[in-house]
């Protein structure tokens, strides 16, 4: 059945203490966060259950998922955090504390019984952090340092963790060009790793020993970025000024061996190509990850030795059903994700599915959109949902 939907645009606000304004504009400034998202209620069709769909850094609503659920019947909300848009000063911590908002506004205000968060892509992480902060809080600091209280976090009832990688960090680590040399001069490039150069005497098919030695270059640039930033961020703070953060530039941040090498991690997707399009124009481009941070903002999102968001470490800690969804023509998630997380989690509950053929935004795919819609539909009526 196909129900009528219409959105309704949803603000919430609380108040929070901050050293600094880290969003510009109203979302955080006095002392009040702000976020806005929307609800995509069926039309005549009452729910107990509401899926939450949140990604770190941006909206959701104009994704196909979410829509085709709210038409399959399921009440669905697209929030967003502080910081949708512009994942220059995000803190984790702080996006679960705006998804708890959401998830007690839900229950509290709204009525529903049960949620269910629905991790896509970068929200796979988030929503697995949330849930095993929910459910057994362990943080008290962000990785700078500051104090952060994730002790009233309301757990959901269930998770879908569909076409979403292990963690922002982790993917960092893998998609990092290893071939910079200089950080303030990304011209200076080590041409034994720089896969995008036609000169470059390491092509596709990428034997083993240069799989691992491009890997281990890309781990030792994070963790000399990683340096930097803790040692910038100590100055700061020994200054004793009213300098308290700094911005800048990681360069080149889109060469992951899998968007040239097929062979890498196989799955169904398209060779020489990645969600943002070419690669080679995605490594230098303006919407890379990681390619605009702040010093707190880096170590707790894109450090992989520091970042508490860490997908299969938090989905240890979960007991919800989880159903874990991969999508076999992935073109940003790489292929293993999915089942590794499957494999972590703590649920009893838990259930892997492929969607053979689906990309990652299941552009002009409505078949698989469907059965992708399916199948969340069918397991949450089998769990009374």
């Amino acid at each position: 059945m196909n129900f009528e939907i219409a959105p309704e645009w949803v603000h919430l606000q609380y108040s929070e203490a901050s050293q600094f304004t880290e969003v510009y504009g109203f979302a955080g400034s006095q002392g009040m966060v702000n976020c806005e998202g929307l609800r995509f209620v069926p039309k005549g069709r009452p729910a107990k259950t509401l899926a939450v769909f949140m990604h770190p850094s941006t909206t959701l609503q104009l994704l196909p998922m979410p829509q085709a659920l709210a038409r399959a019947g399921v009440h669905v909300l697209c929030a967003g955090s502080r910081f949708a848009k512009n994942d220059t000063p995000l803190i984790m911590e702080k996006v679960a504390l705006d998804l708890g908002a959401y998830v007690r506004h839900a229950k509290d205000h709204w009525g529903y019984e049960k949620v269910a968060l629905c991790g896509w892509s970068g929200g796979g992480s988030l929503a697995l952090f949330y849930q095993s902060q929910a459910e057994k809080p362990t943080i008290s600091r962000t990785p700078s340092g500051e104090e952060v209280s994730l002790e009233n976090l309301v757990p959901a009832d269930a998770m879908i963790f569909q076409a979403a990688h292990l963690s922002r960090a982790r993917m960092l680590a893998e998609w990092i060009d290893p071939s910079v040399i200089d950080e303030n001069d990304p011209d200076r490039r080590d041409l034994e790793l720089d896969i995008y150069n036609p000169k470059c005497p390491n092509q596709p098919p990428y034997s083993k020993p240069f799989i691992e030695r491009f890997r281990a270059a890309q781990l030792a640039r994070m963790r000399r970025k990683t340096a930097w930033v803790k040692q910038t961020l100590e100055k700061l703070k020994k200054q004793g000024s009213d300098e308290l953060e700094r911005g800048f530039v990681t360069y080149r941040t889109m060469a992951d061996l899998r968007f040239m090498d097929p062979a890498v991690d196989p799955n169904d997707r398209k060779p020489r190509w990645c969600y943002l399009g070419k690669p080679e124009s995605a490594n230098t481009g303006p919407v890379g990850i990681g390619r605009f941070s702040t010093l707190r903002a880096w170590l707790s999102q894109w450090s992989v030795d520091d970042s508490n968001a860490d997908g299969p470490r938090c989905a240890a800690s979960i007991s919800v059903p989880l159903l874990a969804i991969e999508n076999s023509a992935d073109d940003a998630v790489p292929q293993p994700h999915a089942r590794i997380i499957h494999d972590a989690a703590g649920s009893r509950d838990k259930t892997f599915h492929v969607i053979k053929g689906a990309t990652h935004y299941y552009q002009g795919q409505p078949e698989l959109l469907e059965q992708a819609v399916e199948r969340c539909v069918t397991w949450m009526e089998e769990r009374a949902l």
